[in-house]
């Protein structure tokens, strides 16, 4: 059985590290890392420590590279890039990719399936969304904190049947999920999260807990949180009447010291991040269905005046 993970980052690099603990890893199941840079070299090295709540583990993969070519035809494979790097990874993987591999994306936003559905026709693909606090704390060392640690994922739209597979693996890994027959509501449930925390934390530069105890910022989180809602709605969503609500308490569960991916990723200088993601596509939507979005607009180009465009 061979096993990807493309993307060892925080997410990858929690998912990833914790599969290398399955007991029949290095018998009869075989997982590859694709990383890059610093990190790759690291990895290589020493194998990637993974500092969990739970505990310290030195994960060694098969095999840690840079490059998908050499990777083996797939039989599962989780993809945990960011969005801006997706078509580029996608377009890389294609080939790895057989009739019967079942892919598992865990990437924020709203239509991952459909654009993996671009570029990759065959396999099995899970529609899925994912909670988890990590991030790199330094080459070869993913951090997570929070008892947050979540993969939501569902069958894939596209075939008759559910392939299920996965479960068992995410099961002997010790990773928690929760299956849902259509996990539709429950992604767009995360993006009203992830794209009005992110945009704030990163405007105002505040760790998700500072965001929350500031009567200023959590009504500005909750602005956003109404633009987006008015733009599900539009697209015919179901949503719960306390989607405000119950944005506010998934922010609620991390450490009060969280910073969000993106707000980590705006910090780099160097590097692009997923202000598309989160206020470009709020903006497109919205004049694309006629909603206006005044708040997600105004916090969208503070952010665009901060860090020029790079990487794009």
């Amino acid at each position: 059985m061979n096993i990807a993970v493309i993307g060892i980052g925080g997410v990858g690099g929690y998912f990833g590290g914790k599969l290398t603990q399955i007991p029949e890893f290095g018998a009869t199941m075989s997982i590859y890392f694709v990383a890059r840079n610093k990190h790759l070299e690291a990895i290589q090295a020493n194998g990637l420590l993974l500092d969990a709540d739970e505990g310290k583990f030195v994960c060694k993969p098969t095999k840690a590279t840079d490059d998908i070519a050499q990777l083996p035809l797939l039989d599962y494979c989780l993809i945990c890039v960011k969005g801006y790097d997706l078509e580029n990874v996608l377009l890389q993987l294609k080939s790895k990719i057989g009739p019967k591999t079942v892919m598992l994306p865990l990437l924020n936003g709203v239509d991952i399936c459909e654009r993996v559905r671009k570029v990759i026709k065959t396999g099995y693909l899970h529609p899925a969304c994912v909670y988890v606090g990590t991030h790199i704390e330094k080459p070869g060392v993913v951090k997570q904190s929070g008892a947050v640690h979540k993969i939501i994922l569902g069958k894939d739209p596209q075939s008759k049947d559910a392939d299920t597979s996965i479960l068992g693996i995410l099961s002997a890994a010790n990773i928690d999920y929760d299956w849902q027959p259509d996990p539709s509501r429950e992604i767009w449930g995360k993006y009203f999260f992830i794209a009005s925390v992110g945009l704030v934390t990163t405007n105002f530069n505040l760790s998700i807990g500072e965001v929350l105890q500031s009567e200023k910022h959590r009504a500005i989180v909750v602005d956003i949180i109404k633009e987006i809602v008015a733009i599900a709605e539009k697209k015919r969503i179901e949503l719960p009447s306390t989607i405000v609500e119950d944005t506010l308490a998934k922010a609620a569960k991390f450490p009060f010291e969280t910073k969000t991916s993106f707000q980590r990723d705006f910090e780099q200088k160097d590097r692009p991040d997923e202000r598309d993601l989160f206020g470009g596509t709020i903006v497109r939507m919205g004049k694309e269905l006629g909603i206006p979005t005044p708040v997600a607009t105004e916090i969208h180009g503070s952010i665009m005046n901060q860090k020029p465009l790079i990487g794009f």
